[in-house]
């Protein structure tokens, strides 16, 4: 069994006992008390911004990598991204894998101004609302978990509830059934979720079948500047940093460096 097979399996069993706990009817009021979505399709694509605009992400271990920062508190370091050119945050929401939480993406998303993006391993409805109680802007979508059914279903009850999706895919197969499902916003995942490796000439190979109208996200492997240069060289609309982020000595240089700005106007934040 993959690692994301294995994830998968104890994310149904998780959400099961998640809704024997606190009911969908229950939920479904707390969505009442949800703040309005924020655009994250707009912040994607902002042209005040030098692209590709940097997704930067809150992770504090995984399963291939371990612990990656430990003591992370969520709140102060997305306060470090938005001071330091980043267009919009992820949370990892998972906590078995992960080590996050929606009360991570609740803290963030009072902390920060900027559109908030659930990263979760979503296979029931359940998850989408929860991520919109929680303040989630938009919500991840794996194209290696949904079938194409689920993947347009689960897409448009984000969307009616104010929400971005954002499909990953890895290959052409997933890439064309994303696309099938109308998706708007497509993430190209340069790591496979099967085995963790990464390559980061996946997201040069699969651009070119992506229609001009669709945003693109890369995502994974980015370290250095010059990982960022080269989606600005084929087009890409915009990464997503975690790691390389994360684990740099100083957070803030590292975020500016990584979305292109100068370092002279550096704000504070070396977290």
């Amino acid at each position: 069994m993959s690692i994301l097979d294995t994830i998968v399996t104890h994310k149904r069993a998780e959400i099961a006992a998640r809704r024997m706990a606190f009911p969908l009817s229950l939920l479904l009021l707390d969505l009442e008390a949800a703040p309005a979505a924020r655009d994250f399709h707009a912040a994607l694509t902002n042209r005040k911004r030098p692209a590709p605009r940097v997704i930067a992400e809150i992770k504090r271990r995984s399963p291939s990598k371990g612990v990656i920062h430990p003591g992370l508190d969520a709140a102060r370091t997305a306060i470090v991204y938005e001071r330091n050119g980043a267009t919009a945050i992820s949370v990892l929401a998972d906590s078995r894998f992960f080590g996050g939480s929606l009360d991570d993406l609740a803290e963030v998303r009072r902390a920060v101004s900027l559109p908030v993006l659930c990263k979760e391993f979503i296979v029931d409805p359940y998850q989408i609302y929860e991520a919109r109680a929680a303040g989630a802007d938009a919500i991840l979508l794996l194209a290696s978990v949904l079938d194409p059914k689920h993947l347009r279903y689960f897409r448009e009850l984000a969307g009616s509830l104010g929400m971005s999706a954002l499909v990953e895919v890895h290959d052409a197969s997933e890439l064309q059934a994303t696309l099938d499902s109308d998706a708007e916003i497509v993430g190209i995942n340069n790591r496979d979720l099967r085995s963790f490796a990464i390559d980061m000439e996946t997201t040069a190979s699969l651009l070119p079948l992506v229609p001009t109208e669709v945003v693109v996200v890369s995502e994974s492997g980015f370290r250095v500047p010059a990982d960022r240069a080269r989606m600005f060289d084929i087009g890409v609309d915009s990464i997503l940093v975690g790691e390389g982020l994360l684990t740099a000595p100083d957070l803030a240089t590292a975020t500016r460096e990584m979305c292109g700005l100068s370092l002279r106007h550096s704000t504070a934040g070396a977290y």
